[in-house]
């Protein structure tokens, strides 16, 4: 009975912070560009917020998973982002840009608990067999925020001025505190207490990424193919200027990706079970190969086609993402692996951003073609683990599985190895 009530509360909950965090950035960029009239001063505060999202990620992952209460933590992050941002529009253009800019790196280090504190915590409110469609459906709050955030940034900016928009994504985020504080207690927290110092168990969440192959191989695939994805966004406003006649029409190409990605998880929720994950990252990631290399064309009929088909595989490529990280992660690491995983997405499209704009301006349409090659080079990526993932099994039921390969398996919790063919994972399952 607690779950049937508890899911949809976590819905509205995650949706709501997310689709603030999502407003936040583009909110800042167009507030800080309103204040000082300089676009330079936007993108600042914009790269100021995401910047630190590599180092916040793993450390409040490490805490969230000592914490017995992790609903608490997650509440106050929230409201301590919420309090960043009202102290950057309180203090832009009152203070020295510098110390703003600073102020929005510190704010950063709570983004990732936006995103992968909520989805750490999915597996204690629902049971086993539930937890596939209620992935999905958590998938789905990430492609709505993307669609809404955005849009609802500009809209409230060009009605109500660049500061409203902040204060909106602010109170969207202060909606999500009451879901947040009643998540459920962590109970092997509870139990056992903090035993470990947090760097210790900072350690041993980037060993279990880093030794748990499957693990390994789906973050290493979606961090290299979501360069790809910023480059994209980055060319957005170029395509819609070129396609379309002005820079604007962008966010209409932004908006199909984005309503194809939610969707494309619409179908997955509905029928869970119908993609294996490990088949879906690796599927998704060659139609976004396809995609980019068809809005490469920069022809307005192919460029609305190519903007549907990302989303198609964007949106089924997260669900996978996080139906993988559920699966593989050790309960006592839970938040930090999806913490982690998080931050390094946010560093992958941060890299994409920064190259992507530099290439278009030398060429649009090479610009997409490099963003198509990340993604060709992600399924390499991803080829190359199950084939030595695949060397491994073999020395195994050899007998010769060397000390380390042992030991560093026990450390990481990687029993994956022994449960690939009930799982289907290799590319024969393709």
């Amino acid at each position: 009975m607690l779950t049937r009530y508890r899911l949809p509360l976590y819905i509205a909950g995650a949706a709501a912070a997310r689709t603030g965090d999502e407003m936040s950035g583009p909110a800042l960029l167009l507030v800080g560009i309103a204040v000082t009239n300089s676009a330079s001063a936007g993108s600042a505060l914009l790269s100021g917020i995401m910047i630190s999202a590599a180092v916040g990620g793993p450390v409040f992952g490490a805490m969230l998973d000592r914490s017995a209460t992790p609903g608490r933590l997650l509440t106050g992050a929230l409201a301590a982002y919420s309090a960043v941002l009202l102290v950057i529009l309180l203090s832009l253009g009152h203070l020295p840009l510098p110390v703003v800019i600073a102020t929005a790196v510190f704010g950063g280090l709570l983004g990732p608990a936006l995103a992968g504190g909520w989805t750490s915590q999915l597996p204690r409110l629902v049971e086993p067999e539930r937890l596939p469609r209620a992935n999905a459906l958590d998938a789905m709050t990430y492609n709505l925020a993307s669609l809404a955030g955005p849009a609802l940034a500009g809209a409230i900016a060009i009605l109500a001025g660049a500061t409203s928009g902040v204060v909106a994504a602010v109170a969207l985020i202060v909606l999500a505190l009451p879901a947040a504080w009643t998540l459920p207690k962590n109970p092997v927290a509870s139990r056992q207490g903090p035993e470990t110092s947090v760097v210790t168990d900072l350690a041993s969440g980037f060993i279990a990424i880093v030794r748990a192959r499957l693990l390994a191989r789906a973050t290493v695939t979606s961090v290299i193919s979501y360069i790809g994805v910023g480059m994209l966004v980055t060319c957005s406003p170029l395509l819609g200027e070129k396609a379309l006649g002005t820079t604007n029409s962008g966010t209409f190409l932004l908006a199909a990706l984005a309503a194809a990605s939610l969707a494309a998880n619409a179908l997955v929720a509905k029928r869970p079970d119908s993609l294996r994950p490990d088949t879906a990252v690796i599927g998704s990631t060659l139609v976004l190969a396809a995609a980019f290399l068809l809005a490469a064309t920069v022809s307005p009929a192919p460029l609305f086609l190519a903007m549907v088909l990302a989303g198609a595989g964007a949106g089924p490529q997260l669900t996978a993402l996080f139906a993988v990280r559920h699966r593989e992660a050790p309960e006592r690491l839970r938040g930090q692996i999806f913490t982690t995983g998080a931050s390094l997405k946010i560093t992958g499209y941060a890299v994409g951003a920064g190259i992507g704009g530099p290439i278009a301006t030398w060429s649009l349409s090479g610009s997409l073609i490099v963003a198509a090659g990340f993604e060709i080079i992600a399924a390499v990526t991803f080829v190359i683990f199950t084939a030595a993932g695949r060397g491994h099994e073999a020395r195994s039921r050899k007998g010769t599985a060397s000390p380390q390969e042992q030991r560093a398996a026990v450390l990481s919790g990687d029993r994956v190895d022994q449960l690939s063919d009930e799982r289907g994972d290799d590319l024969g399952s393709l």
